[in-house]
């Protein structure tokens, strides 16, 4: 069994009343104590720091213009590769068909590749707002390796109009003997 787990199922049984445990949390304290740590640096090593993991593409975008609902919307594209030249391949979608179309005349999957320059080139894509609140278009980049796919998805919040957007209540809210509030949730049916 696990030091720890034998440490916290002993400190259970100990609080019980079981004194038979507390010899076992004695045993699994003194285990755990006299283990070694499991990596440990020399004196002339230094920690390496270590960066918020990212996707293999990074995507940047600026809406153009206000939102309205019916009426087209361009965002701006700016994609920026982690793998160096390789091919992307980028692809549009909404999550809700009703809240958001695509002309015809947009494209919603392509291939790109980097320039001379090895940068990629600015992309445009065209949406119309069905409703107004906050949508969403789910911009997705994926890059082919010797290893297998990566992927970089990313949510480009669109806000249409001036509805704000509404939360859904889970519940009923109650006040307790002690004025407390509390959330009464319904049982699931399952």
């Amino acid at each position: 069994m696990n030091p720890l787990a034998t440490l916290i199922a002993g400190m259970l049984l100990a609080a019980c009343g079981d004194n038979g445990a507390n010899e076992q949390s004695n045993a699994a304290e003194q285990t755990v104590a006299n283990d070694p740590p499991v990596a440990a640096l020399a004196p002339d090593e230094k920690y390496n720091v270590t960066a918020k993991p990212s996707g293999p593409v990074r995507v940047s975008y600026r809406i153009i213009g206000t939102p309205m609902v019916g009426q087209p919307v361009t965002i701006d594209l700016q994609l920026e590769s982690n793998v160096g030249d390789m091919p992307v391949r980028l692809s549009y979608k909404s999550n809700d068909s009703t809240a958001m179309a695509f002309p015809e005349s947009q494209l919603q999957s392509m291939s790109l590749s980097p320039g001379d320059d090895e940068r990629m080139p600015a992309q445009q894509v065209t949406v119309i707002p069905m409703r107004e609140g906050r949508l969403f278009l789910n911009v997705a980049a994926v890059v082919e390796t010797e290893t297998g796919s990566l992927q970089t998805v990313t949510a480009i919040p669109i806000q249409v109009g001036a509805a704000p957007r509404q939360l859904q209540d889970n519940g009923v809210v109650t006040t307790d003997e002690n004025g407390e509030l509390l959330r009464e949730m319904p049982a699931s049916e399952n």
